[in-house]
């Protein structure tokens, strides 16, 4: 087994589109080799857990507690270092090979001003990664109860960021036909949570659902985790014949030298 592979069977559990993201990001990370990784906004550290065997150097920054804590469980013991904050509290003037942020942007409102804070942070010659879910006219009851306030088209995200100052972009979409029941599926339960809610007057901030989205339905266990592995293996190969379709993206864009 390779190094890779036995990480995978010791990290923690994915949820199906996690799963079909994973599937984009592992090779694309891959192909770049960063000698150093930074990851905004890690949630859990699902991806923390693998990105940390990928590279020498791991850092994350979390600022909900209770992800954060959750993160540095399952990320210190495979070399990598998470901490409690966001990315003004990182070590001053410390750039690095690869920053990534995953469905964290769509979370921002300026979302403008968050990649003008995170573009200095990437070594020049280096690359960001990003992935958000896609198409703005696919906002739906799941997007306002984790806390979105916009989807990407792949144009947009191209167009964001050049604005930052990153050049030969890529945007690949996925999430191609299972990411479609999928998201039917989420918004069936946001609906229904949001009329218990309103009924209860329990409604969350923005603040709030934005905190918890990343343990939102989330696989308990690993023979749940499995069942997801197994059950989206299939998906994971089909939407590779569809890179313009999709519920979702992921880009990359490297800072000039």
């Amino acid at each position: 087994m390779t190094a890779q592979s036995v990480a995978d069977a010791v990290t923690p559990p994915l949820a199906p589109g996690a799963n079909l993201r994973w599937s984009v990001v592992r090779p694309t990370v891959e192909r770049l080799k960063p000698a150093t990784i930074l990851e905004l906004g890690c949630g859990g550290g699902g991806f923390g857990a693998r990105l940390a065997t990928m590279t020498p150097r791991y850092l994350a920054a979390e600022p909900d507690p209770v992800s954060y804590a959750l993160a540095s469980s399952r990320i210190t013991p495979v070399g990598g270092t998470v901490i409690n904050g966001d990315h003004t509290q990182l070590p001053a003037g410390e750039t690095y090979d690869l920053v990534c942020a995953f469905e964290v942007l769509e979370h921002i409102e300026d979302d403008r001003g968050a990649l003008a804070g995170w573009a200095p942070l990437v070594k020049p010659g280096g690359n960001i990664l990003l992935s958000t879910p896609a198409g703005p006219e696919r906002m739906g009851a799941w997007d306002e109860a984790v806390g979105h306030f916009r989807r990407y088209s792949a144009a947009q995200m191209t167009e964001l960021l050049t604005e930052a100052g990153f050049v030969d972009v890529q945007v690949r979409l996925y999430g191609w036909p299972l990411g479609y029941i999928l998201e039917g599926a989420r918004n069936r339960i946001a609906t229904r949570r949001q009329g218990k809610a309103v009924t209860e007057g329990a409604e969350e901030s923005i603040e709030e659902r934005t905190a918890s989205s990343g343990r939102q339905l989330q696989p308990k266990g690993s023979l749940a985790g499995n069942v997801v592995k197994l059950g989206t293996a299939p998906f994971i190969f089909v939407q590779r014949l569809a890179p313009t379709r999709g519920t979702a993206l992921v880009a990359v864009g490297r800072r000039p030298a």
